[in-house]
Formats: C-alpha cells, structure tokens, sequence
C-alpha cells in the first residue's frame, strides 16, 4: 500500500468582530498564510460583527456550501458580553469535537498559562463540514494551526486524520 497523498482542503475563515477590518484582520491573515503555506485553497472569506444572527447566517452558508471543506473562525470565544462565537456556533454542530478544546487549552497552557482558562475554543461538524472556533488573537490562531488544525488536515497524518474521515461524515443522511 502506497503512502497517502496530500489532498487540498477547502478552507472558509469567518473573522468575527466588531472592530476589525480586512486591512487589520492579523489573524484572518495568520490563517489564510497558514492554511495556503500547507497547500490547501483559500475558499472564502468573511468578516462579521459579534452578533449571534450575523454568525450563524455566514457559518451556515458556508456549511451548505458544497465547494467548502472546512471552516475555521477566529475570535469571540472569550468571556466578555460581546462574546457569542460558541453560543452562535455550537447550536449547529451535529457532533463535537470536545477533543479540540482539551487539546488547544494543552497547548495554550504551554505558552501563557493559566490564562488559557478565557478561551472557550471550540469545534464541531455540521453537514459534514468541519468548523473550529478560535481566539480572536494571531497567536492563538497560529498555535491551533500548527498543533492541532493543520496536521488533522493532512491526509497524511498518522494514524489518522479529519481528511480521511470526511466522506463518512454524512453517512446518517444516506
């Protein structure tokens, strides 16, 4: 059996925020540098203010999107009042992905401690879309991507992947 090859994935990022623009989006821009570095394709991508009906109406047409693989958001996972990224999201997983937050709060912990405690990253699946939920920050953005996001997107991480897993994802709609 030969060695898997790399399968481009089609990545939509959705910035949410109520005081970033594209010109100063630097975690919008951490992502698409990341995600393009790897070889996988810029899909879309958007900027929203942190309101629930303005996220869910942008996450779910990217998730009803058949030429999107996977979304990646960035910002609103914090505890503030305007803070609504998992309170918008999460009602449209079909399945967790709890292992996400367990891993990127290790991770985290790693670099600033404690204060990985005001994240509420979090991640899902939604009509075989995969979603993550990220800190608002490039750093925060960076450390996903390159620990956890980036190496479950290659089709050739071992002993597996999100990529290989992504045509059973919809398997309950059959």
């Amino acid at each position: 059996m030969g060695e898997q090859p790399f399968l481009p994935q089609r990545i939509a990022i959705l910035t949410i925020s109520d005081t970033r623009q594209a010109a100063d989006d630097r975690s919008g821009d951490t992502l698409a540098a990341r995600l393009e570095a790897a070889g996988h394709v810029l899909a879309a991508r958007h900027i929203v203010s942190d309101d629930v009906a303005e996220i869910r109406e942008a996450l779910r047409a990217f998730i009803d999107d058949p030429a999107i693989d996977s979304v990646i958001s960035t910002g609103g996972t914090g505890f503030t009042g305007r803070d609504v990224t998992p309170e918008a999201v999460e009602p449209l997983f079909e399945k967790r992905m709890d292992g996400f937050s367990f891993l990127f709060h290790q991770i985290s912990f790693a670099k600033i401690g404690t204060t990985t405690l005001l994240s509420r990253a979090t991640a899902g699946i939604a009509n075989g879309t995969i979603i993550f939920c990220l800190p608002g920050s490039p750093g925060a953005c960076k450390d996903a991507w390159d620990g956890i996001i980036g190496p479950q997107l290659d089709a050739r991480t071992k002993p597996h992947n999100l990529v290989l897993l992504k045509p059973r994802l919809n398997e309950h709609r059959r």
